[in-house]
């Protein structure tokens, strides 16, 4: 009997955006590693306050090492990420130290996978959260596939902490201010993944003003960089492609 195929990327962000225990994020969780056909997803939350949430595939044994031998320590995707506002491809953090390479061989013995991919995620309060993706296969395939993926995986990575902050206990809402018909035709051509040139020509204005409409929005989402804007105004239904 043949498996179910993967369900619909659509499919599972509704779910995972209509979630309402924290249980449903590692299903949903479990369903992107499905679609995206690759060994491991995981979402690792840090609250304002110091507390600590995560849904993944890892295996429960890896997890408990990690955790055992506060692997945190001198993790260099931890330690990279906490630096960094972009997402990161693995090989391009620092692995020259005898502790992170023993760190790196005992997590593929684990079937961690020799790739990975993470995505940063800053909050309000001083919340950090990271999104990570991880497969065992060579450099070109990694390549061509986090190419292909990219701004979906960014995008998931705010969906994840979107809910996850709404699952933060006494947090205020975030006060919405509305963007301009032309922050969003500037944000909606982003996302189609035309360059700010090319943005600029379509909108018939300049670079420059250009530049204005990416900050006023960027500053009316809380975001911390054009890429942030573009995905929490997909993730809030503020621009459709």
């Amino acid at each position: 009997m043949n498996a179910a195929p993967p369900m619909r990327l659509d499919i599972i962000l509704e779910d995972l955006e209509g979630a309402s225990e924290l249980s449903e994020l590692q299903t949903a969780i479990e369903n992107l590693r499905d679609h995206f056909k690759v060994d491991h997803m995981v979402y690792h939350w840090v609250s304002g306050a110091g507390d600590q949430y995560g849904c993944g595939t890892y295996s429960p044994e890896w997890v408990q090492r990690y955790l055992e031998k506060e692997y945190l320590r001198i993790d260099p995707v931890i330690q990279g990420c906490y630096q960094r506002f972009h997402p990161v491809d693995w090989k391009r953090l620092d692995w020259s130290s005898k502790a992170a390479r023993g760190f790196q061989k005992e997590a593929i013995a684990h079937g961690i996978g020799n790739q990975g991919f993470s995505v940063p995620v800053r909050g309000p309060n001083g919340q950090f959260a990271l999104y990570t993706v991880s497969h065992n296969c060579d450099d070109d395939i990694w390549a061509a596939f986090t190419e292909t993926n990219r701004r979906d995986l960014i995008l998931i990575a705010h969906y994840f902490n979107q809910k996850a902050l709404d699952f933060e206990p006494d947090r205020k809402p975030e006060p919405a201010q509305p963007l301009s018909p032309r922050e969003v035709d500037a944000l909606t051509l982003l996302a189609m993944g035309y360059s700010r040139a090319q943005v600029a020509e379509t909108l018939n204005i300049s670079e420059h003003t250009l530049r204005v409409y990416i900050e006023s929005a960027r500053f009316k989402l809380g975001a911390m960089n054009t890429v942030h804007a573009v995905a929490r105004a997909l993730s809030r239904g503020l621009i459709v492609i």
